[in-house]
């Protein structure tokens, strides 16, 4: 027996996420080439950079290699924050309800305790200090949310997960806190992280972050009928054969080496991760299979056009681009309240 033609009805959805998604990448690609033309002086003549080696170096290793890493970054902000909106059936879920955010943050904040020491407990702590402030972070992130996972028992409980990623985030923020004020000398550093910055991405880190986002959205699209299920509710995901502990397990490791990975490489960028599928549902009413690509081609070109205007607004000096998201994201979510009377208003899939 034969299935009939497809309904256009049908088919419509499926095109509609194609091309926002060719959209969005389009944007990319502008945001990228007008990435290359601005410096600390602003808007740079593209000419002028093709005839100038030190110029055209410049662009090479500096302005391409950070606006390709927001990107990067934005993208695995925004792929997270869908997973996590999707996991915890919450639309004010962000990546970093887990705990990753101060896990990261108390990682940074011991890093730079540690090369502040004498050189005596410098040596001593060497492997520390190789392991650098982008390695600490990870791996703040990825204790917290394991300390998280032993506090909830589990990801049996969705509740008790949600409540153990917000103790385990005061807590570790108070850690934090306590280690900046027996150190004051590292205040201004974990302001910078805190903040967010793309200003000292290079290729390592783009290379990284591509490769990181490559696993996350292969492994993401696959459970993606797992997010649908719970978007069902437990009892009928249950019904449906979904081993819900075991594809929970599978959704929160994508969820924190995602996060782990872009906060660790840029400090922690505010409202990307939450507010990149919100832009997303009202465009294209789908399944979570093309709501999670589409999340993160939205964030990373969010992130994006963030870190060019915290370039260009007040050249030559800049903005910390979590501030701007922080503002963009904050305003247009607000704006999103008004319009709809809360979040779960502008929701689909």
């Amino acid at each position: 027996m034969t299935a009939g033609p497809r309904s256009p009805s049908h088919d419509r959805p499926a095109r509609r996420a194609l091309w926002l998604g060719m959209g969005l990448l389009l944007l990319a690609a502008a945001f990228l080439l007008l990435g290359a033309a601005v410096g600390s002086t602003g808007l740079d003549s593209l000419r002028a950079l093709r005839e100038d080696p030190v110029a055209r170096q410049i662009v090479l290793d500096i302005r391409l290699p950070r606006t390709l890493g927001a990107w990067l970054a934005g993208a695995l902000l925004g792929l997270a924050g869908a997973v996590a909106q999707g996991l915890f059936r919450n639309p004010l879920a962000d990546p970093y309800l887990l705990g990753s955010a101060s896990g990261a943050s108390l990682g940074v904040s011991l890093a730079l305790l540690v090369a502040g020491l004498s050189p005596a407990a410098a040596t001593a702590a060497g492997w520390w200090l190789q392991l650098g402030v982008t390695g600490a972070a990870f791996v703040g992130a990825v204790l917290a949310v394991l300390l998280t996972l032993a506090l909830a028992r589990g990801v049996q409980h969705t509740l008790r997960l949600l409540l153990g990623g917000v103790i385990v985030g005061v807590v570790l923020g108070a850690a934090k806190d306590l280690v900046a004020l027996s150190a004051p000398e590292i205040l201004q550093s974990m302001q910078g992280f805190t903040l967010g910055s793309t200003s000292f991405l290079g290729w390592p880190a783009a290379l990284l972050m591509g490769g990181v986002l490559a696993a996350c959205a292969l492994a993401a699209r696959l459970l993606a009928p797992v997010l649908d299920g719970l978007a069902l509710g437990e009892a009928t995901a249950a019904s449906l054969g979904l081993s819900l502990p075991r594809w929970r397990a599978a959704l929160v490791a994508v969820l924190a080496l995602a996060t782990g990975t872009a906060v660790a490489q840029t400090g922690l960028i505010a409202f990307v991760g939450l507010a990149a599928p919100h832009l997303v549902r009202p465009l294209v009413r789908s399944t979570h299979g093309a709501l999670v690509i589409l999340a993160a081609l939205m964030g990373g070109a969010l992130l994006m056009a963030a870190d060019l205007l915290a370039r260009w607004l007040i050249a030559p000096q800049e903005l910390p681009v979590g501030v701007l998201t922080a503002l963009l994201g904050g305003g247009y979510l607000l704006w999103l309240m008004h319009r709809h009377g809360g979040l779960g208003g502008g929701r689909g899939a």
